[in-house]
């Protein structure tokens, strides 16, 4: 399946994307605030691709522009939630952007694309979107397409740094969501 925006598509990440993730996913800015480790080489970025980006419901946001794989979006899979907080007809966003593309309003049209799709097609009854401490690009574009702050959970345990850290969740409820077109 492929969703498309003004500017991105929306589509299943592909092993020869592998290049192109390493570059922008070796970038520790990225990965740290995001909670996993910077990519270490092209092959573990196929690797990733084969095991964790496989996942449904899980995209690569490639600019429509140069056809290039720069950044990812999808639905959690609900085994894999970070709340507790969210029921069975609920799902949560996550999403992360190469460096050279933020500020650019990319990732709020991947959302926005993500929840219209959750809304309409899926059927669900609320998404919810978390972000770290510091996480304030994260912060911003939650707020940008509408997501009302709900709670945070404070010592939580991050297996893909090894670390510690507070995190907050948003949510918006289908019956408050709005189409942005």
């Amino acid at each position: 399946m492929e969703l498309q925006t003004k500017r991105l598509i929306l589509r299943a990440w592909q092993e020869n994307d592998a290049e192109s993730l390493y570059k922008y996913a070796k970038n520790p800015n990225i990965g740290t605030i995001s909670g996993w480790q910077p990519h270490t080489s092209v092959e573990y970025s196929r690797e990733i691709i084969r095991t964790v980006m496989s996942a449904d419901e899980t995209y690569a946001v490639v600019l429509k522009e140069t056809s290039e794989a720069i950044g990812s979006i999808g639905f959690i899979p609900p085994q894999s939630k970070h709340s507790i907080e969210m029921m069975g007809d609920e799902s949560e966003i996550g999403y992360w952007i190469g460096e050279p593309f933020w500020g650019q309003g990319l990732i709020p049209e991947a959302v926005r694309e993500l929840l219209r799709y959750g809304f309409e097609d899926l059927n669900l009854s609320a998404i919810w979107c978390g972000y770290f401490d510091g996480n304030e690009k994260s912060r911003r574009v939650q707020e940008k397409c509408g997501f009302i702050y709900h709670h945070s959970e404070h010592n939580k345990f991050v297996p893909l740094t090894d670390e510690i850290r507070t995190e907050h969740f948003t949510r918006i409820l289908r019956k408050n969501w709005k189409n942005p077109q």
